[in-house]
């Protein structure tokens, strides 16, 4: 490795840095109630956590343009208009993004990790347009150093897509010595960095159903949030 090399962490949203279940629940009953859809068993619900919204409606069978359709409504109430009721104040109404919180010791992971000399960057499926206003509300923006996730239009909606699209805008440059390896809670986490060729270290605090993780080949699963830090260096030791 040159002098110059960097040693990145593709960091999850959903699931990984933040506990977003709440909001992405919410507002997928309500599009679904809108739609005159049945509601999924709650197992089902959340597996919405990870995936891109298209994949898991059209998992829960819909199609064409009711499909269409859904991802519209669900786009509305989770980023672009305020109906739920906010966490910190019920009396406040905010989108379905912001029916979320930070992790308990995610903020001072990250820390650590920047002290140590990490290059951290947000990695998600959520499309990008949603996933800035909430590290900018969780003051997750000021914590890492690029956010970068799905596209609007649906042309890049894979883990493996995203991380490739981070790389592009980091210059990261394995001929250069470059490594990196990619942090999240749920399958799609694990295959996409599998995909470009990187580990996953799983969260074990996460959205994963029992198993997952270590069944699609996670490098490492990581207990609790406490052990992030210790867990990265540890992988970095040996790569």
């Amino acid at each position: 490795m040159t002098d110059s090399a960097r040693q990145v962490v593709l960091l999850d949203l959903d699931g990984t840095l933040t506990e977003s279940a709440p909001g992405i629940i919410a507002s997928v009953k309500q599009t679904l109630s809108d739609l005159h859809q049945p509601i999924p068993d709650e197992q089902e619900l959340n597996r919405f956590i990870g995936p891109a919204i298209s994949e898991s409606l059209h998992r829960n069978g819909l199609q064409g343009e009711t499909l269409q359709k859904a991802v519209t409504l669900y786009r509305r109430y989770y980023s672009e208009i305020d109906f739920f009721a906010d966490p910190l104040d019920n009396k406040h109404l905010v989108p379905g993004c912001l029916v979320n919180s930070l992790y308990q010791g995610i903020p001072q992971q990250l820390e650590l990790l920047r002290k140590a000399g990490y290059e951290l960057a947000v990695a998600t499926c959520k499309p990008e347009y949603q996933a800035l206003p909430v590290c900018k509300h969780f003051g997750i923006d000021h914590m890492v150093d690029g956010i970068y996730g799905a596209s609007r239009d649906n042309s890049r909606i894979n883990k493996d897509q995203v991380i490739r699209y981070a790389f592009e805008h980091l210059e990261f440059n394995h001929a250069n010595g470059d490594v990196a390896v990619m942090v999240g809670d749920r399958w799609t986490d694990v295959d996409g960095a599998i995909a470009v060729g990187l580990d996953a270290l799983g969260c074990a605090w996460g959205y994963a159903e029992q198993g997952e993780l270590k069944q699609h080949g996670a490098y490492e699963i990581i207990s609790h949030v406490d052990q992030l830090e210790s867990t990265v260096k540890k992988y970095f030791v040996t790569h």
